[in-house]
């Protein structure tokens, strides 16, 4: 572990990392991951873009599960890997983070101008209007749509939701967007068949193309759209460094490979070069 240690540290003490994380730095928050060692198998087809927008049904079942969900989202506090980040952040040795989660832990953390690259569960969005609105009202307002809504939910899901069959969501009633009346609402992530907005996308990029490492965090880079990031640093001689428990489809590419949990290694790692707590004053070299 001691080995380890010094590698990683002496990978993040060269400055000029770019982090991209996944659901693996999430799980010691309570929030699960489908393919890390804590994983849960995925027994339904994940809602997608069409059929979110197309099927009322599919909405409604959709709402009634994150309706049950989202009180473990919400009540998900930062882990020491995610204090670890905002602390190497803190001391100039990160200098951006792309995350594909959707819990907002990062930020909850103490990090500074996270690039969200699916979205965000804290927010809802209309597609008719734009209007944005926090997570909080849109239970509210279901709350009020639905009273005594609360049927036997299974543990949590890594979208946000919960399995529930078709005869327990049937009488649930959704919601219709508070400002223009009658936009659709949708939590402000990106759905299956959905694409990431360009623009941050290409945030992404730029960002990646200025680093000197890229530290991918608890991702199994199975989804192209965070493995591009990794695709794009090897084509410009940029080092990948992955953490993760489990394998991986980028392992290829890595210069440094550790499997390992997260919550342990990354604490260790800022102690290794001298990153204090968030907020700390930082060091000026003399």
């Amino acid at each position: 572990m001691r080995e380890t240690i010094d590698a990683l540290a002496g990978v993040v003490a060269g400055g000029g990392v770019v982090v991209l994380s996944g659901a693996g730095l999430s799980t010691e928050s309570g929030i699960p991951d489908y393919r890390g060692p804590s994983g849960v198998a995925r027994r339904h087809t994940p809602m997608t873009y069409q059929a979110f927008t197309g099927d009322p049904a599919a909405r409604r079942r959709y709402w009634a599960r994150s309706y049950l969900g989202w009180r473990t989202i919400a009540a998900a506090a930062p882990n020491d890997g995610h204090r670890a980040v905002a602390r190497l952040q803190a001391v100039g040795l990160v200098d951006g983070i792309v995350t594909q989660n959707v819990d907002g832990l990062h930020t909850a953390a103490g990090s500074r101008d996270v690039v969200e690259l699916h979205g965000r569960l804290a927010e809802v969005v209309c597609l008719g209007c734009g209007h944005r609105s926090g997570r909080e009202q849109m239970q509210q307002r279901l709350r009020q749509a639905n009273p005594g809504f609360a049927a036997a939910a299974t543990a949590v899901r890594p979208d946000g939701d919960v399995d529930l069959d078709d005869g327990q969501v049937a009488g649930f009633r959704t919601v219709d967007c508070a400002c223009c009346g009658t936009g659709m609402l949708k939590p402000d992530v990106v759905f299956f068949g959905e694409t990431v907005p360009t623009d941050r996308v290409a945030r992404c990029f730029a960002m990646v193309a200025r680093a000197r490492t890229l530290l991918v965090l608890g991702s199994s880079l199975t989804v192209l759209s965070g493995r591009r990031f990794v695709l794009r640093a090897v084509r410009q001689g940029i080092a990948v460094v992955i953490v993760n428990q489990g394998p991986t489809r980028g392992d290829g590419y890595a210069s440094l490979r550790v499997d390992g949990p997260l919550g342990a290694l990354l604490p260790a790692v800022a102690d290794r070069v001298g990153a204090g707590p968030v907020g700390a004053a930082v060091p000026v070299p003399g």
